[in-house]
């Protein structure tokens, strides 16, 4: 896989463009440039193809990170490059002069970050289709328990259902402590009697043999 797979990068605060850059020359970021003016506010990924090209954005907090891609290159490695830059903008500039920065004032120190982020992710396929893939289970488990709580929530008897298994569970765990004391008490009584009982009758060998040896009591 070549360098040419992610060919232009920016990272935009609103639609103001803060950083960008690209090794490459044509009209790719005046496109990008559009589609950043009619992207949803939301946060979310969106993707565009156009003429081979894929135009891919991840909106998140108001800002949006974007890079053009050439289209074979699939989604897990530009989605994964996004993630890794919005990452990496965030611990140098997050709640600080991003906030009020002028376009473009930010491409002299955050544009080389650019660059090394598309290299890396473009040397490392196999590392961010690992990567991805366990996203792709978090999310997928994380998707089923928001299904699941949706559903219980859907129906309200569900809910007390669930309360009264708790509080069943809490009554059973208190009588199971309860159970417990007692069998304890209940074997150390068992001990002491067992103790008691081989005790007396070391006592009752000893007399025996004392009997025995001073023929009754006169010794």
């Amino acid at each position: 896989m070549g360098q040419q797979s992610l060919i232009y990068s920016f990272v935009a605060r609103g639609t103001v463009v803060l950083a960008e850059f690209t090794e490459f020359s044509g009209n790719f970021n005046s496109i990008a440039a559009q589609c950043l003016q009619k992207l949803p506010a939301s946060n979310n990924k969106f993707t565009y193809n156009c003429d081979g090209h894929t135009f891919n954005y991840l909106v998140e907090d108001g800002y949006t990170y974007c890079v053009v891609a050439v289209e074979s290159v699939g989604r897990q490695i530009p989605i994964a490059f996004l993630e890794r830059v919005k990452e990496d903008f965030n611990k140098r500039y997050g709640g600080g002069k991003a906030a009020t920065a002028a376009a473009n004032s930010l491409t002299r120190e955050f544009g080389s970050k650019l660059r090394e982020h598309m290299q890396y992710c473009v040397d490392h396929p196999e590392e961010i289709s690992k990567l991805a893939k366990v996203k792709a289970q978090v999310s997928e488990v994380k998707g089923v328990m928001m299904e699941n709580i949706e559903k219980v929530l859907d129906r309200g008897e569900k809910i007390e259902l669930l309360v009264d298994k708790t509080e069943n569970l809490r009554s059973q765990a208190q009588d199971f402590r309860q159970h417990g004391t007692q069998m304890r008490r209940k074997m150390w009584l068992q001990n002491m009697k067992v103790k008691l009982i081989v005790l007396g009758i070391i006592i009752a060998l000893v007399l025996i043999i004392i009997l025995s040896v001073c023929h009754g009591f006169k010794c």
